[in-house]
């Protein structure tokens, strides 16, 4: 059995994370971002479908991206330095969110409803959630969105439209936060595509304890990537 959460009730700590669903660790509260804010601090997100009751994760061992570990194959460092793309970052917030909503082939139905949407769009209003764009001839082609607290980029989603899209968002997120001394990418849960990346798996409770140091460093009050990350 897991905990429900009621009012302000606090979340249990993470190491009463069930091994099976792996990280299941309560379910209820709410999206408020107080709620949010407190559960990324202390290494816990919100996944669930629609209609279901949160449920809130914290899985062990805790896929992660190290900024500057992440991979860059010939082929694609020709691609960064082409230059036939535009970089933007919180332009278009909502829109990146509901490309990462949109069906993709082969799965069915989003986790990103409309009570996801409101929820990180009040956070990209408050300063905690930011998108990275990917912009070919004025047209938004793909992109990432997360989280950000003090040193520590928290990972969601992303989706592509054209070949690399989102890879290219990845990359120079992964570039400017080596720059800004971030120390980890959070990437929840352990995929082939982002192993190839660069991404690897620690255990939980070395990912909690990193993060904890992340968390309370000071945060980054403009959001905008350096020019040339790539040339």
């Amino acid at each position: 059995m897991i905990p429900w959460l009621t009012g302000n009730a606090p979340f249990p700590a993470v190491g009463c994370a069930l091994r099976s669903p792996n990280g299941l660790l309560a379910a209820g509260g709410d999206l408020s971002a107080a709620r949010l804010l407190e559960a990324y601090r202390h290494g816990i997100f919100p996944w669930f479908n629609p209609g279901d009751p949160i449920l809130w994760w914290s899985p062990d061992p805790r896929m992660v991206l190290v900024p500057g570990e992440f991979k860059i194959s010939r082929s694609f460092a020709k691609v960064l330095r082409n230059h036939a793309y535009e970089v933007r970052c919180d332009t278009a917030f909502e829109q990146v969110m509901r490309g990462c909503a949109a069906p993709r082939s082969g799965h069915h139905g989003t986790w990103i409803h409309e009570d996801m949407i409101a929820a990180y769009c009040e956070l990209h209003r408050m300063g905690y959630a930011h998108s990275v764009e990917t912009w070919v001839d004025g047209k938004l082609t793909g992109g990432l969105y997360g989280i950000c607290i003090g040193r520590m980029f928290y990972g969601e989603s992303m989706f592509s439209h054209a070949s690399n899209a989102s890879k290219i968002a990845l990359a120079h997120l992964d570039r400017q936060l080596e720059r800004w001394q971030f120390g980890l990418i959070d990437c929840q849960m352990n995929t082939p595509h982002l192993a190839s990346l660069g991404a690897r798996e620690i255990p939980r409770n070395e990912f909690i304890a990193r993060l904890q140091e992340l968390v309370n460093c000071a945060p980054i009050t403009r959001w905008q990537f350096d020019t040339g990350l790539f040339v």
